[in-house]
């Protein structure tokens, strides 16, 4: 059957129930690939009529930020209206299920959730699904799935659609659902103005969907992820971790400010390396001429560049191919990409490199307005070069064609975020020690069991070595855990803002030593002790002297200089806020910390009372605090004024 076009929410709402016959199975992309407007459409429908049963298969249902403090509020609903757009179709079902109200009749199964939006949702937290992401199409497939919506790009000019943002599971679902002889699913597109157009492996042929909406009149922004600003331990965890980046390897990548401060330590080894190695000298005296930096990464600049094979695209790619390192290719050709690492290259090849090959793939892409007006904008032979594809190519090597893809990843570093680790090697990235979902495992295992699997690749953790607690700073570096994601036996490097371990191939005493040296000072002697209780560390082990200095105050001092001179700026890689929103990000993260404890909000509410300090008149105004109305608003005013002071100054870019 063609494709049948549709121009009314309600014409696609009828051919899915006709064809679902009152028991929906519907699968949806993670992410942008969405289509908000059709999915609250349908749910609205399911919800209305408790003869209809709807189950949703999906990942990551994006949602705004929302406020809950006055303070908190009066910072962020003009941002997110100005940022998201006053019409953005929040999706109904993720805002009833974060409320546990979902109807009887409707469960939404999700792989991976927003980050840490879900806690405390019964809802959320019993249907949530554990999941490799290559394991998610053939899981979905096996549930029975009857149909799935996407949100698609139409070719400008053309009649081509592309999956654009989210190839990365449809392909994969649809073969798989065909090799167990079940029923092809109803495909429904929903075609946004608004995506950017990727062509290639992210195209389906003509008449892949059942039916394809083209609604009348504009559509709503894209939804953009608010670049968050880069603290001082996420650049010492960053420029730690862009030493062990070999030129003429390949990179993935995650998202959030350690990958931000990741890709700004790569661009200012590139750029300014001077000032790199001088840099990198102050802060880590003699890690670059360690034998796992001469080994495993470097120094120089990147003179044969990086290909990016990452399930997500997003800002930290666009501003390394923005520099000029994201530029080595890569051809679909066994032989071919034999001789181009064999540095055998002929002219054929490097024409094929010129006019075919690719210097990033992915899986779905995730950023701000400025990557997709960078994704819209590219000229046609630049996007040549970047492939977006299915998941099973992207995040394990035994998609298809293992020999190929071992010779793409060559030199292949995979660098991920979790939240603690065990000083025996085990990582959390995912869920909290009573099961609690915080988001979701996502890629991570896969990419950190492909590092091991690969002879020449490595996966790094990076975590910060802290936290703010209810009772003060805990450490993110732990005796154990009752969850884990990645499990020791699977330990390679681990980084935190105080040094790098490399854990691969230690023995247990071997790995709780370098563990340590990760850890904040104060912590140190009591891990030091659990091990040497249980029998896992030598009862004559001395931390080094050198490991007082393991302090946040440390770090920033040591930073400090290249803060004042520019080289570190607080958004690295662009910022959503306004110059005065800048400020005020950096005063209420003040002000959350200073109080977090009942002690200390009497103290600050108290220095408040007393600041007679200059006022920054801009910052009031932003926050409609300029003419205090009652004492609420004037102690609020106060308190902005006091956090203001003390965070002036603190970054100049």
């Amino acid at each position: 059957m063609p494709t049948q076009p549709l121009t009314r929410l309600e014409d696609a709402v009828a051919a899915l129930l006709a064809h679902a016959h009152g028991d929906i199975k519907l699968a949806a992309p993670l992410g942008l690939g969405k289509p908000h407007r059709l999915l609250n459409a349908i749910y609205q429908r399911v919800a209305a009529d408790p003869g209809i049963k709807l189950q949703l298969y999906t990942a990551l249902s994006l949602t705004p930020p929302s406020a809950h403090a006055d303070l908190e509020k009066r910072f962020l609903d003009p941002f997110v209206a100005r940022h998201f757009g006053t019409d953005f179709p929040v999706l109904d079902y993720a805002h009833a299920q974060q409320h546990d109200a979902l109807p009887s009749n409707v469960r939404v199964e999700e792989f991976y959730l927003q980050s840490g939006l879900l806690l405390g949702s019964r809802q959320a937290q019993q249907s949530y699904s554990s999941l490799n992401y290559t394991h998610v199409a053939p899981a979905v497939a096996a549930r029975g799935v009857n149909a799935l919506v996407q949100k698609v790009a139409r070719e400008p000019g053309g009649t081509r659609l592309s999956l654009s943002c989210n190839p990365d599971l449809t392909f994969d679902l649809i073969d798989e659902v065909a090799r167990l002889g079940k029923p092809r699913p109803l495909l429904i597109a929903e075609v946004d103005p608004e995506l950017p157009f990727i062509g290639g492996t992210a195209c389906v042929p003509e008449g892949y969907f059942d039916f394809v909406l083209d609604l009348p009149g504009p559509a709503p922004k894209l939804f953009a992820l608010p670049r968050q600003p880069v603290s001082d331990a996420d650049y010492a965890i960053g420029l730690r971790a862009s030493a062990l980046v070999k030129d003429g390897g390949s990179l993935q990548i995650g998202i959030g400010s350690l990958s931000d401060a990741l890709c700004h330590g790569l661009i200012l080894r590139h750029t300014r390396n001077e000032q790199y190695r001088l840099l990198l000298h102050a802060l880590a005296p003699g890690y670059l001429d360690s034998a796992l930096v001469r080994e495993f990464g470097g120094a120089s600049t990147f003179d044969i560049g990086l290909y990016g094979a990452s399930e997500l695209v997003n800002d930290g790619f666009r501003a390394l191919r923005q520099a000029g390192i994201l530029k080595r290719r890569v051809l679909d050709d066994v032989d071919a990409m034999q001789r181009i690492n064999g540095n055998q290259a002929n002219a054929e090849d490097q024409a094929r490199l010129e006019h075919e090959g690719r210097w990033l793939d992915g899986g779905f892409y995730l950023g701000s307005h400025e990557l997709y007006d960078w994704l819209r904008q590219m000229p046609p032979e630049e996007l040549r070069g970047l492939g977006m594809t299915r998941i099973s190519h992207i995040n394990e090597l035994y998609g298809g064609n293992e020999a190929l893809e071992r010779l793409q990843r060559r030199d292949a570093r995979f660098f991920n975020t979790c939240m603690m680790m065990t000083v025996l090697g085990a990582a959390v990235s995912d869920a909290l020690a009573d099961g609690q979902v915080v988001s979701g495992v996502g890629g991570q295992y896969n990419f950190v069991a492909m590092a091991h699997s690969l002879r020449d690749g490595r996966s790094i953790l990076m975590f910060r070595a802290g936290r703010d607690g209810a009772d003060g700073m805990a450490s993110n570096v732990l005796w154990n855990y009752g969850h884990t994601t990645i499990p020791r036996h699977l330990r390679d490097i681990a980084i935190s803002e105080y040094g790098v371990a490399d854990l691969r191939g230690a023995s247990d005493d071997e790995c709780i030593e370098r563990m340590l040296g990760l850890c904040e000072a104060r912590f140190v002697p009591q891990l030091q002790h659990r091990a040497q209780t249980a029998g896992k560390l030598s009862s004559d082990f001395a931390a080094p002297a050198a490991w007082t200095r393991h302090t946040p105050d440390f770090q920033s001092r040591l930073l400090r200089p290249y803060r004042q001179m520019g080289l570190l700026p607080d958004y690295p890689l662009g910022s959503d806020f306004t110059p005065v929103e800048q400020r005020l990000v950096r005063a209420l993260g003040w002000l959350k910390t200073s109080t977090a404890s009942f002690p200390a909000k009497i103290g600050t509410v108290l220095a408040a009372n007393s600041h007679r300090g200059d006022q920054d008149a801009e910052a009031l105004q932003r926050m409609s605090l300029d003419a205090p109305k009652n004492w609420r608003e004037r102690l609020d005013a106060r308190l902005v004024s006091l956090a203001l002071s003390k965070t002036s100054g603190k970054s100049d870019t």
